[in-house]
């Protein structure tokens, strides 16, 4: 007996009420990407391994997918892979420690059988794209990418392994208005959503890297940023234990005790840090930054979202090196951050491009979703439902509507023919299930005074009317 069938873990399937729902989201968010001057491009789902490889800090590297070579590897003279002999050796039982030489032989093995690797975000891949196509680009450069991404994370509510991304970015500008643009962006698109109070938290690497400096460990910069950056989810205290565990000494985590008490508005905040920063000429960048930042959007005012400055926003992505973003959903909604993104200055760097910074903020479409069904803040017009449905009684009728659901189409009006000769009452019933509003009668008497008879399926009203009449009735 056949197993029955699923799909891999992380990964659905969407019903065509989702997929509508989706799209709704996903024409929303593109609409406003090309009102603000941004362009579409596209990159492959995979990309050579050695293009993510060491992009993401260790713990991204771990949730990259790869993929194993195909096709006539196996049988190619020249890539021919000579199977150690210790293979065998080399498939343990997970109960089994791998000592250090195995390890080496098998990390050798699968780099050799594994060179390609499905991307974990599309802003490394942009980076790739912008250097491979720098000659055919004109800079600033305002791009928007909306496409699935792969991560091997363990799957729970709002985090899969496969998920899309909308991305926005800008390369080729070192000019803090970006970054207020991409504030006013997300402001934008959240308020045509109807999702009103989200919380755009907004932080800055350099003011991160003063406050490892002012501690006395810079040392310990990415250690000290993946860390704080687990507050939400770990605590106070939690993170204090992780950076302990990372060597940074219980006199630092004294000073930077303030981090974890910080409140006040925006202006508060800054005052605070300018004073916590005061003997760091890099910290007091950040903080310039960030006012520079705080004080226009101020000026140019934001319809529903919150600007609040976080100063345990890290995000444990190594190329952010000025602005990190990171939008929270409104708080009656329990869900992880639903948007982020920040300023990187020398990631194209690594594909050999220098000094080509770049600033960009993401979507995250499938909590976005999530957060817009629990406020049932979709509208009722979104699901693709066809306005009426045409009853089939044979050839000669069906042939009689099909000429009229033709002209409706043209003008745009979702109409369809049930395709079988059957009993009223199950076409009827078809209708009610697809939630469809209206149903057409042709028969013989319609046809004879060229008519149609038009019955509301909510109301159960019924009239007869030409076709301008229907084209009308189904317009409004």
């Amino acid at each position: 007996m056949a197993s029955k069938p699923s799909v891999p873990r992380g990964t659905r399937d969407f019903s065509p009420a989702e997929v509508s729902k989706r799209q709704y989201i996903m024409q929303t968010i593109k609409s406003n990407f090309e009102k603000f001057g941004f362009q579409p491009i596209e990159t492959p789902s995979f990309e050579n391994s050695d293009t993510l490889m060491g992009k993401y800090g260790e713990e991204g590297d771990r949730l990259i997918f790869k993929i194993l070579n195909s096709g006539n590897f196996f049988y190619d003279k020249s890539k021919k892979i000579e199977l150690p002999e210790s293979i065998e050796a080399l498939q343990v039982n997970s109960a089994e420690t791998i000592d250090l030489n195995q390890r080496i032989e098998l990390n050798r093995f699968t780099s050799r059988i594994s060179e390609k690797a499905l991307r974990y975000d599309l802003t490394v891949p942009f980076a790739r794209y912008v250097v491979q196509h720098q000659n055919d680009i004109v800079f600033p450069f305002k791009r928007y990418q909306i496409q699935p991404v792969w991560r091997a994370d363990n799957p729970q509510n709002g985090r899969y392994r496969e998920f899309y991304q909308c991305d926005a970015d800008v390369v080729g500008s070192k000019s803090l208005w970006q970054e207020v643009e991409l504030v006013q962006l997300y402001d934008t698109v959240f308020t045509a959503l109807g999702l009103e109070g989200v919380t755009i938290k907004i932080n800055n690497r350099k003011i991160l890297s003063g406050i490892a400096e002012v501690i006395g460990a810079s040392d310990k910069l990415i250690d000290f940023t993946v860390a704080l950056d687990k507050l939400d989810k770990i605590g106070e205290d939690g993170v204090k234990k992780e950076m302990v565990e990372k060597g940074i000494s219980e006199e630092a985590l004294v000073k930077v005790q303030p981090l974890f008490s910080f409140s006040g508005t925006f202006a508060d905040k800054i005052k605070q840090l300018s004073e916590l920063l005061a003997e760091s000429e890099e910290g007091m960048k950040g903080v310039e930054e960030l006012k520079f930042i705080c004080d226009n959007v101020a000026d140019l005012g934001l319809s529903t979202a919150i600007l609040d400055l976080d100063v345990t926003l890290a995000r444990g992505l190594n190329y952010y090196t000025g602005a990190i973003f990171e939008v929270g959903a409104p708080k009656t909604v329990s869900m992880g951050s639903i948007g982020g993104g920040g300023r990187y200055d020398d990631l194209t760097g690594i594909f050999g491009l220098k000094n080509m910074s770049g600033v960009g903020i993401s979507f995250g479409l499938d909590r976005i979703y999530l957060v817009l069904e629990k406020l049932e803040l979709f509208p009722e017009t979104v699901v693709a439902a066809s306005k009426a449905i045409f009853l089939n009684f044979g050839d000669k009728e069906a042939l009689y509507a099909s000429k009229a659901i033709q002209k409706l189409r043209k003008e745009n009006i979702k109409v369809e023919l049930y395709p079988d000769n059957v009993k009223v009452g199950k076409q009827f019933q078809y209708a009610d299930k697809r939630l469809i509003p209206f149903a057409v009668i042709a028969g013989d008497q319609e046809i004879a005074s060229n008519t149609y008879s038009l019955k509301n399926l909510v109301t159960g009203d019924q009239v007869s009317v030409d076709f301008d009449g229907l084209k009308n009735a189904l317009l409004s």
